[in-house]
């Protein structure tokens, strides 16, 4: 038999986040523990489907009226109209003088992608910034999509914080027109995000070097549980009558991870420009996946567009965020009663899913080793609910 054609092919690695799972998921052992998966969980450890999410999902089912015809290239008109008023706020002037066009997406990764391909094809400068550290995924996301990708300063490792200087001086040496890729809340993956007076130094040094602002917007209402104070960076910058890019997910703030719902938005000068550009994006998603899927987006317009079950969407978000944040002040309470050295202030002053550790390489793998406690090799916490009230005592005890 002759060799397959593809016999070259090398064993690619396993991605370092997702890797964690499959290594825990090998693990036999009875208290172990994944703080590496990206997505929230119950009391018990256990995936969670909103109770909202369910009902939307069984009125779509009791519809006889609904089919499974295509979407149009730009997806459903009503998932984008209320995707919109979600971010950038109802009474929006850039909303109510058409100047926003909105397109379905493959949720916050296929966003990014779309909005990518349309600046490598129609944007005069080719560079993105993006923060160090970020996302994995997005130097990926943007060098297949032809851009340029450098990064500008973001973290401070020593005070578990925000390296504010080091952020503006970076951007402020970028030139003119370069586009800077901003965590619109709860940073993905410090979970250090800046003040509402940071947010406005940003504003006004990126709108007088020109600079072209790209949101990413994972975590809307997940950081803090108020649904317009996540969005409030974004509306900074709509809000000056400037130009700027948001790429929406609802995979954590809905929890429908796998149905892939999202969301890009282009703000823009004038509502002609906005025709156009709609356009373009078009001719961007025809020949990537042609048009969206339908399920994911209706139940999420379902819950938008009704006044009721979008109030208990907000109370079930709510009361995931906060009790996210009680998870924090119980590990930081309980780090503290052992009194183990370091400072450990910043896991109750970062926000949302994620923060950095502070821990090394090896001491991330001894814990994973002795204790069965599974994270990226880096220290990253990404899922703070897996620290479950039961097992808080343990796993500051493995620290």
């Amino acid at each position: 038999m002759s060799d397959s054609v593809f016999a070259s092919v090398v064993q690619a690695p396993e991605d370092p986040i997702l890797g964690v799972t499959v290594a825990y998921n090998k693990d036999q052992s009875p208290v172990k523990l994944n703080l590496g998966v990206g997505a929230y969980r119950t009391e018990e450890g256990k995936p969670l489907v909103l109770n909202v999410v369910r009902k939307a999902e069984q009125m779509l089912v009791n519809d006889k009226s609904r089919v499974k015809e295509y979407l149009p290239i730009t997806g459903l008109a009503d998932f984008n109209k209320l995707s919109a008023k979600l971010i950038f706020g109802a009474n929006s002037p850039a909303i109510q003088e058409n100047r926003v066009t909105t397109v379905q997406c493959l949720s916050g990764t296929g966003s990014l992608r779309v909005g990518a391909e349309f600046l490598a094809r129609h944007y005069h400068e080719k560079t993105i910034y993006i923060p160090q550290p970020t996302w994995g995924n997005h130097p990926k996301v943007f060098t297949l999509a032809g851009l340029s990708v450098k990064s500008y300063r973001y973290y401070n490792p020593s005070t578990g914080g925000l390296d504010f200087s080091g952020l503006l001086e970076d951007l402020g040496s970028a030139p003119s027109g370069a586009i800077v890729l901003l965590h619109a809340c709860a940073h993905n993956p410090t979970g250090v995000d800046p003040t509402s007076d940071q947010w406005e130094q940003i504003r006004q040094l990126m709108r007088s070097k020109g600079l072209l602002p790209f949101f990413d917007s994972a975590y809307q209402g997940f950081a803090s549980g108020n649904l317009d104070a996540d969005a409030e960076s974004i509306r900074m910058f709509v809000a000056d009558g400037g130009e700027c890019l948001a790429a929406q997910s609802y995979a954590k703030n809905m929890g429908v991870y796998g149905e892939r719902v999202g969301a890009f938005s282009i703000v823009c000068k004038t509502a002609d420009v906005a025709t156009r550009v709609e356009s373009q994006l078009k001719l961007v998603i025809r020949p990537m996946y042609s048009n969206p899927p339908i399920h994911g987006a209706s139940i999420v317009a379902t819950i938008l567009k009704d006044g009721d079950m979008y109030t208990d969407w907000s109370v079930e978000l709510k009361a995931m965020a906060d009790r996210i944040i009680s998870m924090r002040q119980q590990l930081y309470d309980a780090l503290c009663a052992k009194g183990t050295p370091g400072d450990w202030s910043h896991i109750i002053k970062q926000i949302g899913m994620f923060t950095f550790t502070g821990l090394n390489t090896n001491q991330v793998a001894f814990m994973t080793k002795e204790y069965h406690i599974y994270m990226t090799s880096d220290g990253l916490w990404k899922s703070y609910e897996m620290l479950l009230s039961v097992k808080v005592g343990y796993h500051s005890l493995s620290i």
